[in-house]
């Protein structure tokens, strides 16, 4: 649970019961894909129990669980099928099909194929802590996130987040810790980084299982080489890699977080207590190793309304409105998806 991580602040102003994301959840449950339908997405109960809650609460933490199915129809497959249907019209007909035509033979192609492809799902853990404000989801890949998050800001009426804003950029503190050999309070710098120059060469360098306090990196950065991606450790309990984008990849729970429990333990509401209770602690201890947090166009928003004020007119970060009223907003520039595939759907 919680292998990888991307960080959204729930603005102050949206205040709803458990009771209330569970009516809004479950008008857009997951169901498999229809035979000529090539994408299904919705919420599955988060334990697996068939007709089960859509939203639990475990010590106070939200959980939800989204899923995708999609159709898996290869491009060379229906390339094949578009040919057949024609060259069929250009042996009846005599002509070849024009551009038009050949979208329309496309269509009906698919649509052929649809009912035979594999079909492939995944799904996606949500955690919604409304004690701290934060909205997190277990990918590491900005377009799974943004799909994520659009679903729910239409789902919940009000809703409105913004991705985690620093005022120190992720890639500017790792260059400080990888040259000054300084890690933040409370981290260390583990054996796994990657360069990248910002030249037209876009020459990279990966450490793997190699120590970083090196002149090698040092000469490195002084090169103008910037680190996009630095394995940590935070308080000798858990692990992860930050990215330039402050995407949390790769999280794993030391043997210091199970000391005290039993092997038989498991279960749903452990490994939750278990995530969340390291998690809470890790990811404001992180905004304040990258210098605190920015203010965020949400949060401004929510302050000007509270003070009876017009917003600001130069919002610190672009902001869509959604159907149900919400907001979804971000830094000045969106970080990038480093790794798209990462997420398994």
């Amino acid at each position: 649970m919680f292998k990888n991580m991307i960080v959204y602040r729930i603005a102050p102003q949206w205040q709803v019961e458990l009771t209330q994301v569970e009516e809004a959840l479950a008008k857009a449950p997951f169901l498999e894909c229809g035979a000529t339908q090539e994408k299904s997405l919705g919420w599955v109960p988060p334990r697996g129990d068939a007709h089960g809650p859509l939203a639990e609460s475990v010590g106070g933490q939200w959980i939800l669980r989204f899923m995708v199915e999609s159709k898996v129809l290869p491009g060379s497959v229906l390339a094949r099928r578009v040919k057949e249907k024609a060259d069929r019209i250009e042996q009846e007909t005599g002509r070849k099909p024009g551009k038009k035509e050949s979208k329309e033979l496309k269509d009906e192609a698919k649509l052929d194929l649809l009912p035979m492809a594999f079909t492939k799902q995944g799904s996606m853990w949500v955690w919604i802590d409304t004690a701290s404000r934060l909205l997190v989801l277990d990918t590491s890949a900005q377009g799974r996130a943004d799909e994520v998050v659009t679903l729910l800001v239409e789902s919940l009426p009000g809703l409105s987040v913004s991705l985690i804003n620093t005022q120190t950029s992720p890639q500017a503190a790792m260059s400080h810790w990888l040259a000054t050999q300084e890690p933040p309070v409370g981290f260390t710098v583990d054996r796994e980084c990657e360069l990248k120059s910002a030249d037209e060469a876009k020459a990279v360098v990966r450490y793997a299982r190699h120590p970083l306090d090196i002149e090698e990196v040092q000469a490195h950065i002084a090169a103008g080489k910037l680190p996009t991606k630095l394995a940590l450790t935070w308080d000798d309990r858990v692990s992860f890699m930050l990215t330039e984008g402050l995407q949390i990849k790769k999280v794993a729970f030391l043997d210091t977080v199970f000391e005290g429990t039993k092997a038989d333990d498991g279960g749903f509401d452990t490994d939750v207590a278990i995530a969340t209770g390291e998690l809470v602690k890790l990811i404001p201890d992180l905004i304040e190793a990258l210098g605190g947090e920015a203010e965020s166009g949400v949060a401004s928003a929510a302050q000007a309304m509270a003070a009876g004020a017009a917003p600001s007119s130069a919002p610190s970060a672009p902001a869509r409105k959604t159907a149900g009223g919400g907001m979804v907003t971000g830094p000045r520039e969106a970080p990038e998806d480093t790794d798209p595939e990462s997420a398994p759907f």
